[in-house]
Order: C-alpha cells, then structure tokens, then sequence
C-alpha cells in the first residue's frame, strides 16, 4: 500500500535528534512557557524573516488569536467584515465567526484555487477590515494588486499560512507577506509536530503582546486578567520536536517539488486536471498535490483497489456545511465545482521514486482498461 502521507516514516528519519530533544525537555521538569518554545519561536521568526513569532495550541487559535487581539486594540468592532476564500478548509471561516465578525465569501480562481485577486475589490464595503488569504495547498496566494488595496482601503490582510511553510513570494516567505499570520503544525502539515501545535508571526509588537497575553487566559500577570482570554499555549514538548523539524523544512519542501515535477510532467491522463505550476518554483511548497475530475469518486476507488491511498480536501465547502446552515443557500459554483472533483495524490519528503512512478502509471491506465 502507497500511504497519503507516512507520518511513522516521516518522523523516525529524525528519530535520533527529536528523542534527545524530548529526553532533554523531560528531564528539564519544565513543560510550559519555557525554553524550548522560546528557542522554536526565535528560530521559527529567524526562518520566517518576521520580527516575533508566538507559539500557541493550534492553527485555529494562532487565527482566532489574531482576530481577537485587533478587536481588543479597537482596530476591528464586532460585525466588520473580512473577504474570506469560499474554496478553504473551514478553520479559515471559524476565526471569522467566532469574534463575531462577518465572513465575506470570495471565488478562487479555477487555475490555482486560490482567491480570485482581481474580482476582491467589488466586495469591499465601509465595514471590510480584513481580508483574509489562504495559501491554499501550499501555493502563495499574493500580489501587488492586492497590496494596493489594502493600502487604498486601509485593511489588514492575515495570512493564512497553515499550508505554505517556507513558500516564498519574490524573496519574502509567506507569513512575512501580510499584518499577520497564522500557522498550523498539525503532524500531517509540511512541518508537523506530535500532536496539535500552531504559531502566530507578525510585525506589530502591540499586537503581539496583545495576542501573548490573550492566549494565556487574557493575563500578562499571574491571576490578574486583563482580558477575556483563552488557554491556548505551545508546550515544550512540540517546540523541542518542531524545532529539530525545522532545521529540514526546506529540503523536505524541494522534495515535494520534485515530486510535483514528476506528477505535471508525466501524468498525461486526459480526463485529470493537473495543478498549474508557478513560474517560480518557490511559490508552492506542493503541501497537497491535488487533481481534477469529474470521476473524481470512481478515479479515489479504482486508486485504492490498486493500493494508492488518496484524500479529498474538501468534500463540502464552508458555505454548504450544517454548521453554516444560514449560508447554505449561498452559490459559489466555481468553489462548488472544485470541491465536486479534487483529488489528493500522495506526496511527502519519504516517497521513493518507485512509489512515485506506480501511482503515475496506475493513473495513467485508468479509463484504458474499462474503468
């Protein structure tokens, strides 16, 4: 069986360095608001090119956080709206709505299912403050137009960047590009920790000791709360492992590229829609390599009878989910349509070239054999 993704492989590559760092942190008798998250957090800011990095409980909160902390700093009011992609992973929205802001839904663009940049300015009113980008699947979602309005406008653009570790946008690494951004280390993310972990990056420093003291039950003081705060602290635990990982983010992500390259290059299936490639190759780090077709159910069957384990991200668009049951009656086709026929292909820094090769052949077979 060709694994999604081989997280047992993954992790034990780094076995020796990430057990030291465990030993070390055990024996420490310091589990919380220590070294090694304050060690992880210079690295992390250091890798990213930001002046602070926070580390926090998960990517959820790492957006949350940052929502919370501009309204607490009076820079957003309950109500404001934020452009949202329609074509993300629900966390995006669930940062939106529980600060009781609005989410504004934005298309994506068919060729990279990120946002549609040029069609973000006629949904701007006087209550957007924000516009949210996703990096979706690893591809940086930015531009200059983008910038433009923001400054025009005067909104905050946070970055969602639970995806795009180490993608870079003309020199600038993402989670650098905009006011914010947050982070998800969720083990199966291109750095992955050992359970839930997640980072907030900005440039502000107001914000960011607003964001600290928010994540640690709104109090800057032992027992003396300052705000309506959450629980939401990286231990040291995933700060000692991710910071081993760390050290090997980007030749894990040249990796996935290479394996990107093969997947474009040879896949030549008629009925799969291949992902467009950036001319620079550093704007994708290829954290999902994602295909379509309108078989896309028949294709994941046929896959898996053949040992090749795949994943669809996402089956249901935010808009459509029960848990948004008021916007169910909202129609985005083109998020509709992408969400209808994605496919993930396996793709991680532990696939072997053999591996590689049997799924592009199996798929290149699929439809010539009466499937």
């Amino acid at each position: 069986m060709i694994k999604f993704l081989d997280l047992q492989k993954i992790n034990l590559v780094h076995q020796q360095e990430i057990e030291e760092r465990l030993l070390q942190t055990f024996r420490s008798g310091w589990f919380l608001l220590g070294n090694e998250v304050k060690s992880f957090e210079n690295d992390l800011a250091k890798y990213i090119g930001a002046p602070i990095a926070i580390g926090v409980a998960n990517g959820l909160d790492a957006l949350r956080l940052i929502f919370k902390a501009y309204l607490e700093l009076g820079q957003m009011k309950v109500g404001d709206e934020v452009i949202v992609p329609a074509n993300t992973y629900i966390a995006s929205l669930l940062a939106i709505t529980d600060n009781r802001l609005k989410p504004v839904f934005a298309e994506p663009d068919i060729e990279n299912y990120n946002l549609d940049i040029s069609a973000l300015e006629k949904l701007i009113t006087p209550k957007t403050k924000a516009i949210m980008v996703v990096h979706l699947y690893g591809k940086v979602c930015w531009s200059e137009e983008m910038e433009t309005l923001a400054k025009k406008y005067h909104l905050k653009i946070i970055e969602d960047n639970a995806q795009a570790i180490g993608a870079e946008w003309k020199g600038i690494k993402t989670g650098h590009l905009g006011d914010a951004a947050g982070f998800s280390f969720y083990p199966g993310k291109n750095l992955g920790a050992l359970g839930d972990a997640g980072a907030v990056t900005c440039k502000d420093s107001l914000l960011a000791k607003t964001i600290r003291v928010l994540a640690n039950y709104g109090s800057e003081e032992k027992y003396i709360n300052k705000y309506q705060g959450l629980n939401s602290r990286l231990d040291e635990i995933q700060a000692a492992a991710l910071d081993v990982k760390l050290k090997y983010i980007d030749a894990d992500n040249e990796k996935r590229r290479t394996i990107s390259e093969r997947y474009c290059t040879e896949i030549t299936n008629p009925i799969i829609t291949l992902p467009k490639v950036p001319a620079d190759s550093k704007e994708h780090v290829w954290h999902l390599f994602v295909i379509r077709t309108a078989k896309r159910d028949q294709l994941q069957k046929y896959l898996l009878e053949n040992s090749i384990q795949t994943l669809i991200h996402y089956p249901i668009p935010p808009h459509k989910q029960k848990a948004y049951k008021y916007y169910n009656h909202l129609s985005f086709p083109i998020t509709e349509k992408i969400h209808e026929e994605v496919l993930s292909l396996p793709i991680s820094p532990v696939m072997t070239e053999q591996e590689v090769g049997i799924v592009i052949d199996v798929i290149n077979k699929y439809g010539n054999n009466g499937r």
